[in-house]
């Protein structure tokens, strides 16, 4: 393609700050000094994997070819499916490419001994996206990280105007995007292309734990709408009791209103999951499923040991919403997680591996997010 050009900040949409590498640019969706405040190792992997985040420009070109070097994590012998980059023009979802090659993490849950297995680079090409002007975006993979190493088109690009309502949402691996297909197919994909507002997704796989640093990030980042969705993996971490929890929570919505003293807020409960409706946690692997081949989730707590404060989704629902009418603050609104994926839900689209949606229940959920939130008489309607 004759037209190359580099990627620079002003046209990747989504993220934190793009880290300059020995091959191309790593797109970060957390400040680096987040890192000396957390000691779990798996949030710098999340952080870095570019769930709601795309390379957008406005181009008359017809095709187009984004080169990356993936970087993923796997399990030795178990199949988890690769992560991919979309093509949504003007707001429509039109073409997936799976990525190939790339960089493995590969990790023997027998030993926990994680290996590196070097891969090559991945061109990712559409063609045919018909003539005249349009927006172009090219969405990350929300489950693997990537470097960006080199736009190529058949015609000039310029950065996508970033005129859209801003929406910051955070939560968990559900929010990421675990189990959707592509990465414009994870639910809060969905619901913002549906509303047509501008994503910033700080979804992290079994990191939403009511973190000060993440209220932090929140409370300094640039937002039109936010929405917090918390609970699964404060349960499945088995990491706090009633007592912390309620209190940690209102420390973390009194630090983003530092920042955003009347922004609507959308506090969202629980999705319905059948492990831990009634069980705490912590979570574990389902010995079973390895013997399947399969990743699948359990819960190793005692069904109906809530007593001294060990916390269930039925419990923290409760909580939630207590949190919110207590608040009394009207632009603090609470979402009852199991409105946008409830337990009837889980009988026609079950969770495949107990505990996070498919595709089609990704579908789900950012489609009722979409309606409950941004339609009319919801927190996100415009006026």
């Amino acid at each position: 393609m004759a037209v190359r050009t580099p990627l620079t900040p002003e046209l990747v949409h989504g993220c934190e700050y793009l880290e300059p590498t020995a091959r191309g640019l790593r797109p970060h969706r957390l400040p680096a000094w987040v890192a000396a405040q957390c000691p779990d190792e798996r949030l710098p992997a999340m952080e870095a994997q570019p769930s709601g985040v795309r390379v957008a420009v406005v181009t008359e070109a017809q095709d187009v070819e984004l080169v990356t070097r993936p970087a993923r994590l796997a399990y030795r012998g178990l199949d988890r499916p690769r992560g991919g980059v979309d093509l949504v023009v003007d707001h429509r979802l039109l073409a997936s490419d799976p990525l190939t090659g790339g960089d493995a993490y590969e990790t023997d849950l027998g030993t926990g001994e994680t290996a590196f297995v070097p891969g090559e680079p991945h061109a990712t090409r559409f063609t045919g996206l018909g003539a005249g002007e349009k927006l172009v975006e090219l969405w990350l993979p929300h489950n693997e990280a990537v470097e960006l190493v080199e736009l190529r088109t058949d015609a000039r690009v310029a950065p996508a105007p970033r005129n859209g309502r801003r929406w910051l949402h955070h939560g968990s691996s559900i929010s990421q995007g675990s189990n959707a297909a592509t990465p414009a197919r994870t639910w809060p994909a969905v619901a913002a292309r549906m509303a047509g507002v501008d994503l910033r997704n700080l979804g992290f796989g079994g990191s939403a734990l009511v973190d000060p640093f993440a209220a932090r990030v929140m409370r300094d980042t640039a937002a039109d709408l936010i929405s917090v969705k918390l609970g699964i993996n404060v349960v499945n971490s088995d990491a706090m009791r009633l007592r912390t929890f309620v209190p940690a929570v209102h420390g973390f919505l009194d630090t983003i209103r530092d920042g955003h003293p009347e922004t609507p807020l959308v506090l969202v409960s629980p999705i319905h999951c059948g492990i831990h409706e009634h069980t705490p946690g912590p979570g574990m692997f389902d010995p079973q499923g390895f013997a399947a081949g399969q990743v699948r989730f359990a819960a190793a707590g005692q069904p109906g040991d809530t007593e001294l404060g060990r916390l269930t989704l039925t419990v923290i629902r409760d909580a939630l919403a207590g949190i919110v009418e207590r608040r009394e603050d009207p632009n603090l609104h609470y979402l009852d997680g199991t409105a946008l994926y409830s337990e009837a839900d889980s009988h026609e689209i079950p969770l495949p591996d107990a505990l996070h949606p498919d595709t089609d229940a990704h579908e789900l959920i950012g489609t009722r997010f979409a309606q409950l939130a941004f339609e009319t008489g919801g927190p996100f309607a415009t006026a």
